[in-house]
């Protein structure tokens, strides 16, 4: 019986995003009118500071931010944009980097060949699929290379898109842009998705046939696979095979995956031995080193250790940012710490520069499975009083929170507050449980006035 090949993979989330981004330079002429103010510009540090704080508002609102940095006299360079949107990629903001993106269109900034597999990458997570195959259809041929259909091809692994992904995959081989690890990789990936673990071996055989070495991440894979299969002897065959490879094969994060793989098959003794060789390889100036070692520790439910590592991260840099915070605060709920998760998250708020939400999603949630409804409920205006709003997870627990309890009414009034913001942004549909539920509700209520404006909602969402 195969393991379930997702959970193995969880932690390396942030190594599959490896795209290149490599910066292009802008023609500064499509900006001289910034110059003719004659005032000091800015550093670009300070509009990214803007961006950040844009938080979740919806399309439009990074192009007003750049416009209003330009008029106030300052200037900025492409290559500071795709840095921007670099750091957007990594916090999950796709759609302000794609914003970003459109904006440098705008303005005339050229764009690279590695730009346009950014923004097709970009155009599949906030557009979906086919508006990035007809965004690679229109480009010029000599763009069609292997940065871009390497990008084209992530997207089908992403979507699970099996014969789409193999079938390009083989077009790829065809036309020799298969030159390095990287769309072996994605190939990897897409079978663990899938649930076919068994194909992956096989593909790490046609890498060493076709003499393209493999990185630290086709291990982990390859390890991942075996683990799916219940063959923990392969896969500490292939650690050991990357021990004795030498060099620098065996970093932090191979030291990681293997942790990661003894915690999901009970393997707690030969977890936390992993664990400590993480800690002896990692890199201390490397946040992520910290965040993984802060999840694992919480996966042994090993609490003491859990606030080790925060300690240490906390004195190791100045500044703790929103995404350590969201590290320890999903590890403290997933300990079911209440108390600590409280504290932390308060710590969080009394110092946040820029307020995220995702952050008190996580305390939402714990509040919701207690049953601790007015807490949540206080947050909310609480959250609101801080200029911020819900986004679509904030909603999607409220919403099943008040559905679970049969309370229909004001599982309702999220519903509406949601798809209200999803006419806007059209980037959230309610699942079809949701959907029948609340159809379940108006006949029960006799409500046909009601069940017809929520159809006409759903319309709204569906309509290009």
């Amino acid at each position: 019986m195969a393991r379930d090949p997702g959970g193995a993979l969880w932690w390396s989330s942030a190594l599959a995003r490896r795209l290149s981004t490599a910066a292009a330079e802008g023609r500064e002429g499509s900006l001289s009118a910034a110059w003719a103010t004659g005032r000091v510009a800015a550093p670009p540090k300070q509009l990214y500071r803007r961006l950040s704080a844009l938080g979740g508002q919806p399309k439009g609102a990074v192009a007003r931010a750049m416009n209003k940095w330009l008029r106030e006299g300052n200037t900025v360079r492409a290559a500071d944009v795709m840095k921007f949107v670099k750091e957007l990629r990594k916090y999950r903001r796709f759609g302000h980097a794609l914003e970003l993106m459109e904006w440098m269109d705008t303005r005339g900034m050229n764009m690279s060949h590695s730009n346009y597999a950014v923004r097709l990458d970009l155009i599949c997570r906030v557009e979906g699929i086919q508006s990035a195959d007809k965004y690679f259809a229109s480009f010029p041929e000599p763009a069609k290379n292997l940065l871009t259909h390497g990008s084209l091809l992530n997207c089908y692994c992403t979507e699970k898109m099996e014969e789409e992904a193999s079938a390009f995959f083989d077009k790829m081989k065809e036309q020799k842009l298969v030159s390095n690890s990287l769309p072996y990789n994605n190939m990897m990936s897409l079978y663990m998705r899938v649930g076919k673990p068994e194909k992956v071996p096989f593909l790490m055989e046609e890498m060493a046939e076709r003499k393209i070495p493999p990185n630290d991440f086709t291990y982990s894979i390859l390890m991942n696979s075996y683990a799916a299969l219940n063959d923990f002897e392969a896969v500490e065959r292939t650690f050991k095979e990357i021990e004795r490879s030498g060099g620098d094969k065996a970093k932090w994060s191979i030291y990681s995956n293997l942790a990661s793989l003894y915690i999901s098959a009970g393997l707690a003794d030969k977890a936390e031995g992993a664990l400590k060789k993480v800690e002896e390889n990692m890199d201390r100036g490397d946040r992520q080193c910290f965040h993984f070692l802060i999840t694992l520790y919480a996966g042994l439910g090993k609490l003491e250790e859990v606030n080790r590592i925060w300690a240490t991260l906390k004195s190791t840099f100045p500044l703790t940012l929103n995404m350590s915070y969201l590290t320890m605060l999903q590890s403290l709920s997933r300990l079911d710490q209440l108390d600590a998760l409280e504290r932390c998250f308060h710590e969080w708020e009394s110092g946040c520069v820029a307020y995220d939400i995702r952050l008190a999603n996580i305390l939402f949630c714990a509040y919701l499975r207690r049953d601790k409804v007015a807490e949540a409920e206080a947050l909310r205006k609480k959250v609101a009083g801080r200029g911020s709003e819900p986004d679509f997870r904030t909603f999607e627990m409220f919403i099943d929170y008040y559905i679970n309890k049969q309370d229909m009414a004001r599982a309702l009034e999220y519903m509406q507050e949601a798809m209200s913001k999803a006419e806007k942004t059209r980037v959230w549909k309610p699942s079809k449980s949701k959907v029948d539920a609340f159809s379940k509700y108006f006949e029960e209520e006799d409500d046909a006035a009601a069940a017809e404006e929520f159809q006409q909602w759903l319309k709204k969402l569906e309509a290009e």
